[in-house]
């Protein structure tokens, strides 16, 4: 493999069943191991001696002197407002938390209300005594604090954004939302991204979503921007998150529920493509002192028109257009159930189901040449028959081991996917006349196993997290191909086959954070993932094996001179492994000559993320980053007998350095802007012959505006546009497109019913145009997916909007977990 050109010197460790590693790279890998390991012990022994923690303790009570449990005390720096600790008072009242000396707020909120507010002093152990709280409105008139509610803000290891303090951020579906979030990108065709990263995870409640591509949209489509808390954005995830994904992992934070009795929503969208599409959503929540319930229902039901213009230009060259219409539908449910089993206890289970079909209708026409000279023309008509089911299954324990905040979290995990394929397609090859149809067959069964047990242990010196996760991969396919001969179909074995799939990954981790004093925070850690994997065609009984184990460092540090500044830097190592199609050798056919393959050798890849950060006034912040990428995977085309091969290949590595600016702010209170840049610089190099290397500068920027237009604020203007210049990935060049989204909201019933009206892709300028560059060939495309829609939404709001009552046992920390 070509030598980096840039590459950060941290640990590496690469353990292969059979390979061999000469004694000064094993030295070489020990030392680096030593001086990981002893950074990390600098650490814990530096945070044991460099501040001293004090203890901040009380006893909260009700009018009737009567202890107030689940209490939420919360410790904020005085200068900017930080929270710095959270905490909950236990079945006595009692409550403790820890802070280093300095000037602080003290706020006691119940439920979801600030009824105790104080600024404090800490240079010793204080003990506040009883704090009584009057239940009246007279009272939370006293302790209300005024100021501009944070729309952004930036923690050590994330930026935070703030929906429910967001009037864009109203009235929308989370995928809706997404987008509104600064450094998120929500595209209709390639999901959901972070900006200047290739890849992204999903997890609501710091639970992973085990769905992607269109299962994942339409589950994230079924949550409603109104329940959503905050979203956060991890650029460089730390060591308790699973290293796989090259970047970064998007948390959506939902509301904590401190309405009692039943609530809900019923949502139906229209959307308007070049054909017809709707989505139906309905929320039904419950909640008691002990249960919390909730069930999503979803229903989908879209389809678009599509087109593909390929040209390959090469010795034998081929121009292709495909027309294609897409109809997708689908049904699903998803039902969560936490309880509360003691004071310090709790189980939940959350399950999701969801099925769909994924069908498209295809005309094709291919013109092949020897030279210059034309041929053949073939086309082709294909049907495409998918169907989609999936379930998912979590449960979960967590227990409180004490007051300081200690927790032991246990889970476990199930998800199936059983996919049935079916492609029938006919080709007429117009010079011959010749005609050949084929029918193309496949189920491919998906199973996934994993448990994990994670441990939070704050201490005065510093806050301790560590755990452990076993993950059980099965895959198991069968492909079928049979030609249409004398009035019957016959299978073709040449072209069918098994494979079976099986991955372990077993992972543990350690991380350590600490406040040093006001200014000053650091956290690190260090996760080691083992995968054992094994690929199986039945058929020829051929194995494949590949073991290998990786250490996945992670460090933050963060500098805050004052309540308007915030400098910040960070690093991780994340890893990209291959998904299981990518991996399958079976030979999927577009028409008799064109075909894709997978490739049971193909290796994950490899990202190491460096960032510095400023932020100002949590409004404007700047990043500068670098993500060097090795041995990165995609599909690589090649032509062979006339036959044109798609397949994946460990092709390129990548180095993009860049800086993001996003501005959020507010004017008038009537007027929320976001505007976001990135400006970077991408230089790719080929690990195979016929890859040519690529470098570019490039600028994506999108700026979204949300203006009220009425005093009581039911009735909102929305302008959102953003562009993206010419850019490379790998071996490819893409065009710049552009996109401008007008719209607007209105709320009526105090706010209970939402409707909204947004047209995107206006001037139908999201197109897919660019080119691949080969040794022997260049590859040009220009696509369009149907952007231009118009989406109608409303959205009715049901339920308690009180809580009923003084129930004293309402549990703030509850999670409304979703999966």
């Amino acid at each position: 493999m070509n030598k980096p050109e840039f590459a950060i010197a941290l640990p590496f460790v690469d353990l292969k069943d059979g390979s061999s590693i000469g004694s000064n790279e094993e030295n070489l890998m020990k030392i680096k191991f030593t001086a990981l390991l002893s950074l990390c012990l600098c650490l814990v022994s530096i945070s044991k001696v460099y501040a001293q923690q004090i203890n901040i303790s009380g006893i909260v009570q009700d009018s009737d002197k009567q202890p107030l449990e689940y209490s939420e005390i919360a410790l904020y720096k005085k200068a900017d407002s930080i929270l710095v600790k959270r905490a909950l008072s236990d079945v006595s009242g009692k409550f403790t938390v820890t802070a280093a000396p300095g000037e602080y707020t003290l706020k006691i909120n119940y439920p979801g209300k600030v009824f105790f507010y104080k600024n404090i002093s800490v240079s010793q152990n204080i003990n506040l005594g009883i704090i009584q709280i009057e239940n009246k409105s007279k009272e939370l008139r006293e302790v209300v604090v005024s100021g501009k509610k944070k729309l952004i803000e930036r923690k050590i290891d994330r930026l935070v954004f703030n929906v429910e303090n967001s009037i864009a951020s109203q009235g929308m579906d989370a995928t809706e939302a997404l987008n509104n979030t600064p450094m998120v990108r929500v595209d209709k065709n390639n999901g959901i991204s972070i900006v200047g990263k290739s890849g992204v995870s999903v997890m609501v409640n710091e639970r992973m979503i085990n769905l992607s591509g269109s299962e994942l949209v339409n589950y994230l489509q079924s949550l409603r921007s109104d329940n959503i808390s905050k979203i956060e954005v991890i650029t460089t995830p730390p060591a308790k998150y699973e290293a796989q994904g090259n970047s970064g992992i998007i948390n959506i934070v939902l509301k904590k529920n401190p309405n009692l009795g039943w609530s809900g929503n019923l949502s139906s969208t229209y959307v308007r493509k070049s054909l017809n599409g709707y989505l139906n959503n309905a929320v039904f929540n419950y909640q008691s002192s002990r249960l919390s319930a909730s069930l999503k229902l979803r229903h989908y039901d879209r389809e678009k028109k599509s087109i593909e213009r390929t040209s390959v230009e090469s010795q034998n060259s081929i121009f292709s257009v495909d027309n294609r219409v897409d109809m997708n539908d689908g049904l699903g449910a998803n039902f969560s159930l936490d309880y509360k089993l003691t004071d310090k206890s709790k189980i939940g289970v959350i399950y999701d189901f969801g099925r769909g079909h994924v069908n498209m209708d295809i005309n094709n026409s291919s013109i092949y040449k020897t030279g210059q000279t034309p041929d053949s023309l073939l086309t082709t008509y294909a049907e495409h028959r998918y169907k989609i089911p999936a379930n998912t299954l979590n449960l979960y324990y967590d227990l409180k081991l004490d007051s300081t905040g200690k927790t032991l979290s246990i889970s476990g995990n199930y998800f199936s996917n059983i996919q049935e394929n079916g492609i029938n397609f006919k080709t007429l090859n117009t010079n011959s006349l010749q005609s050949t149809t084929i029918r193309n067959y496949s189920k491919i069964d998906y199973n996934i196993w994993s448990g994990q047990a994670d441990l939070t242990l704050p201490y005065k010196w510093a806050k301790l997290e560590t755990g452990a996760k076993y993950t059980l991969f099965k895959n198991s396919s069968d492909i079928q191909y049979f030609n249409f001969l004398n009035n019957d179909y016959v299978i073709n074995p040449a072209n069918s086959n098994l494979f079976d799939y099986k991955e372990q990954n077993l992972a543990g981790y350690i991380s350590l954070e600490k406040d040093f004093n006001e200014k000053w925070s650091a956290k690190a850690g260090l996760r080691y993932e083992y995968s054992i994997i094994e690929g199986i065609l039945p058929a020829t009984q051929t194995k494949t094996k590949n073991n290998y184990g990786k250490l996945f460092p992670s460090m933050y540090v963060s500098y805050t001179p004052d309540k308007d500044n915030v400098f910040s830097a960070n690093y991780s190592r994340r890893i990209n492994r291959p998904f299981f199609r990518a991996l399958n050798p079976y030979r999927w056919y577009s028409n008799t000559y064109t075909y894709a393959e997978g490739n049971p050798l193909l290796q994950p890849s490899y990202n190491d993320n460096v960032e510095l950060g400023y932020s100002y006034k949590n409004t404007l912040s700047f990043t500068l980053y670098n993500q060097y990428g090795r041995n990165n995977y995609g599909q690589v085309v090649e032509f062979d007998n006339g036959y044109k091969i798609t397949s994946y290949q460990n092709y390129y590595n990548e180095n993009n350095t860049g800086l993001t600016i996003n501005y959020f702010d507010t004017f008038f209170k009537i007027w929320e802007t976001s505007i976001n840049v990135n400006a970077y610089y991408t230089k790719t190099k080929g690990l195979l012959p016929q890859i040519v290397g690529q470098e570019s500068f490039s600028v994506y920027y999108t700026t979204n505006n949300t203006i009220s237009l009425n005093k009581s604020k039911t009735l909102y203007l929305l302008m959102n546009f953003w562009q993206t210049f010419p850019y490379n990935k790998g071996n490819s060049l893409i065009k710049g497109s552009y996109e401008f989204a007008p719209g607007v909201k209105m709320s009526f019933l105090d706010k209970k019913l939402q409707f909204s009206a947004i047209a995107n892709d206006v001037f139908k300028s999201d197109r897919g145009r660019g080119y691949t560059t080969y040794s022997n060939s260049i590859t040009t495309f220009d696509n369009y997916y149907d952007a231009r829609t118009l989406t109608l939404s409303l959205t009715y709001n049901f339920g308690n909007n009180k809580v009923k009552g003084a129930n004293k046992s309402i549990r703030f920390d509850e999670k409304n977990r979703a999966n």
